[in-house]
């Protein structure tokens, strides 16, 4: 009974050998990761699926062949310095380079390699497991390029902001704050834009319709835009705003929007590599006269535009004022 049994325990233990072989082999395969082996010498002496998928070879044709294969031709140094670490018993955990594929486009990925041994504990060659990273760097590369953006608009948002603070003036403190909490708000109607074109930029016309929506009366427009289709970049876009919000106020306080058949026309003109020419045209109201010293919203605007390398011309007409502005966009 002894002496049998023993066969039977060797053939036990060699099926459970082999079948824990064949879990391995399956893993292996189908694993998402390029798992591959190779001997010192460089060459590829195992390639799973995950390699094909990641590389682009087949098994076929990458067994046998370097290793070198798929490393990019300014980075064939790394071999060299990997396979030295190898040999002294080293392991690397989560290098990060460079590989090519078949094609010829380069793939970022992250690389372990160990040491494989033999029979004896000799250093016979190195496993590498290699996983494709380029959509995760991509999408890291462009979350800190948001971020310094984000940072760069809103930088440019508060200085807005602040400038039209310092600049305005009021005889009552109650006055002051609406005139600030308007200059505000125009600045967080931009702000909404941005939003929805995740920061590219802002429709020159939804900015004109924001700033003179609160001027169109139910019964009788007021107010008329029209020009093409101008997306104004976010450093623009504000400055554009509080401009049109100080031309809509004094409207409303001294020009054409303060008498009850007063006109405002909003136009603009912008040709390819040109810059954008916009005028707000005065109608109906009373008689324009060039005060005799600029006043605040003047140099509120004038600041606004000159920032952005832009000019602005005030006609102080018969007809109402004309206000025209040129801006490189």
């Amino acid at each position: 009974m002894g002496i049998a049994s023993k066969p039977n325990e060797l053939e036990a233990a060699l099926r459970e050998s082999e079948q824990r072989l064949r879990w391995l082999a399956s893993i292996i395969d189908s694993s998402d990761d390029a798992i591959v082996s190779k001997n010192l010498d460089g060459i590829i002496r195992s390639w799973n699926s995950g390699a094909e998928r990641i590389f682009g070879y087949s098994a076929s044709e990458a067994i046998g062949q370097p290793i070198t294969l798929v490393i990019p031709q300014d980075r064939q140094s790394e071999e060299r310095e990997i396979l030295t670490r190898i040999r002294r018993g080293e392991r690397i955990d989560h290098f990060e380079t460079i590989r090519q594929h078949k094609r010829g486009n380069l793939i970022v990925v992250s690389l372990t390699v160990s040491p494989v041994k033999d029979a004896d504990d000799q250093i016979v060659g190195a496993s590498k497991i290699a996983r494709d990273i380029t959509d995760q760097k991509r999408s890291q590369e462009l979350i800190v390029t948001l971020a310094r953006e984000a940072e760069h608009r809103s930088k440019n948002l508060l200085a807005n902001a602040l400038a039209t603070v310092n600049l305005s003036q009021s005889n009552s403190p109650e006055g002051l704050k609406q005139i600030i909490a308007g200059r505000i708000q125009a600045l967080s109607n931009v702000c909404s834009l941005f939003a929805a074109t995740r920061w590219i930029g802002a429709e020159l016309s939804a900015i004109a319709t924001q700033e003179l929506a609160p001027y169109s009366e139910i019964t009788g427009k007021r107010t008329f835009i029209d020009g093409p289709q101008t997306m104004l970049v976010p450093d623009a876009a504000p400055a554009i705003a509080i401009t049109l919000h100080e031309l809509a106020t004094n409207a409303a306080k001294y020009g054409a929007l303060s008498t009850p058949n007063g006109q405002v026309r909003l136009e603009w003109s912008h040709a390819a590599d040109a810059p954008l020419r916009l005028r707000w045209i005065e109608t109906g109201g009373p008689v324009a006269q060039k005060p005799a010293r600029k006043g605040l919203g003047s140099r509120i605007i004038e600041q606004m535009i000159v920032q952005q390398k832009g000019k602005v011309n005030f006609d102080w007409r018969k007809d109402g004022l004309v206000c025209e502005i040129t801006l490189p966009v």
